[in-house]
């Protein structure tokens, strides 16, 4: 069903009417000038082009404004998720304070995750409507929300609704936004562009945990908290203030294309993407755990090793879209990345000492990251029309919202029904993810055939 979302977004639509502007952007491109601002008039210096310009533009592929989207959209990834890949730090301070079984704890971080992945549908589709600051705004208001309400919190179920809950919804709202800008702004060095945007989530997955469990020994665990919401606050201010759209906005048009399921290539990736995310928070959400309750770990280093984990993968991420853009292509790079770290969760079963661990998490992040920062560029190397991206990419991300949401308890309940053991927790995640590659390879089969030797 087609939704006009002129109806539904709470900003008017600028008028036709409007002169067109004289100003020149050496960013955008020598011929190209530009025509009325987005839909949200406050912010006088965002500019669009128009349709005849549009079919002639050709993305930067750099410049200052092009590289400034790609940091917005870097802090808004280390917000949206960054902070829900380091619920670990919140997961062992829930359980010892709450006395919870792993399992139950685990449905707060899932719950986050799931709705910072199912709100894509609705924040894509108002990002190719032109609703760019004005979506980030709103999210941004029920992250802080929900973070300080998560310092005031003393039972499981106020935990559930604060961070799990309004955090998550919040989380869900500001992912697409920038990423859709960033797909406009970049061709040849798209993957690049979107991998050094996804270092975010590593970036964050340091900072927020860092910070917390620096402040909890220091000033307590609820100003902990309460300054990882300041944190959030500062980095979505500054990525209003950088976000500038360059396409005319689609405001017409359904929020949920059911005709893209007909791309066989499209269906495929989907799949894959589905049972990727399945498995894939497994590594971040448990390691910690295991590490103090299989090998030995105080509480501090067990964090430690969590920050090591999510800090190789900041490093991971460029280097892979890197040679995604020049040398492999975005999806062959995915698939190739995401059998890697299958095999990763099947190497965990060999870790048994303190030494071990620390090497295995040295390569555990840096799977994760490489199989994590190549996502957007192998899906939008699928896409046509660049417009498309908020809404295509958001119907990905809602359907991975239900596998990643039953994901950590999955891995719970396999643990706790094996009496502490990871052994078939590791089995179940490696599999899965394997399985992932060879469904994403099944998807560039579909769109090359059988050649061996083609970028894409």
């Amino acid at each position: 069903m087609n939704v006009d979302i002129e109806k539904v977004a709470s900003v008017s639509p600028p008028s036709d009417k409007k002169p067109k502007l004289t100003t020149q952007d050496p960013d955008l491109s020598d011929n190209t000038s530009l025509t009325s601002r987005t839909p949200e008039d406050n912010h006088s210096n965002d500019t669009t082009l128009s349709e005849q310009e549009e079919e002639e533009f050709i993305p930067p592929d750099g410049g200052l404004k092009a590289w400034s989207q790609v940091l917005a959209a870097m802090l808004i990834n280390m917000l949206a998720w960054g902070y829900p890949t380091a619920f670990g730090v919140y997961q062992l301070h829930y359980r010892d304070t709450l006395n919870l079984p792993e399992a139950q704890v685990s449905w707060i971080g899932s719950l986050q995750v799931f709705l910072a992945f199912a709100l894509c549908i609705f924040s894509g589709r108002l990002a190719d409507a032109g609703y760019i600051h004005s979506t980030i705004i709103a999210g941004t208001f029920l992250v802080v929300f929900g973070t300080f309400m998560t310092s005031l919190c003393t039972s499981y179920w106020q935990i559930f609704l604060a961070q799990g809950l309004c955090t998550g919804l919040g989380l869900g709202i500001i992912f697409m936004p920038p990423l859709s800008v960033v797909n406009s702004y970049f061709k040849r060095k798209k993957a690049l562009a979107l991998a050094i945007s996804a270092m975010g989530t590593g970036l964050g997955s340091v900072v927020f945990p860092a910070v917390i469990q620096y402040l909890i020994p220091k000033v307590g665990f609820a100003w902990a908290v309460r300054c990882a919401g300041f944190v959030a606050l500062g980095i979505s201010v500054v990525s209003v203030v950088l976000l500038r759209p360059v396409l005319k906005p689609r405001r017409s048009g359904p929020v949920f294309e059911w005709e893209a399921f007909r791309e066989g290539p499209y269906l495929l990736f989907t799949l894959g993407a589905f049972l990727f995310f399945w498995a894939l928070f497994f590594g971040s959400f448990f390691i910690n755990a295991f590490a103090r309750n299989i090998v030995g770990f105080s509480t501090t280093d067990s964090v430690q090793l969590l920050l090591i984990t999510n800090g190789m993968s900041v490093v991971a991420r460029p280097i892979t879209g890197y040679l995604a853009d020049n040398y492999i292509g975005p999806i062959n790079m995915h698939a190739f990345q995401m059998f890697l770290l299958g095999c990763m969760f099947f190497f965990w079963l060999a870790v048994d000492s303190a030494t071990g661990l620390y090497v295995f998490a040295v390569f555990l992040g840096f799977a994760m990251g490489a199989a994590q920062g190549v996502f957007g560029g192998a899906l939008a190397s699928l896409l046509k029309d660049p417009r498309k991206m908020g809404t295509r990419f958001g119907m990905v991300c809602t359907i991975c919202a239900f596998s990643s949401l039953a994901g950590p308890p999955t891995a719970g309940a396999i643990i706790d029904r094996s009496n502490g053991s990871y052994t078939w927790a590791c089995v179940w995640a490696g599999t899965v993810v394997v399985m992932a590659s060879f469904t994403i390879m099944t998807a560039r089969i579909a769109v090359t055939g059988l050649k061996l030797f083609v970028k894409i």
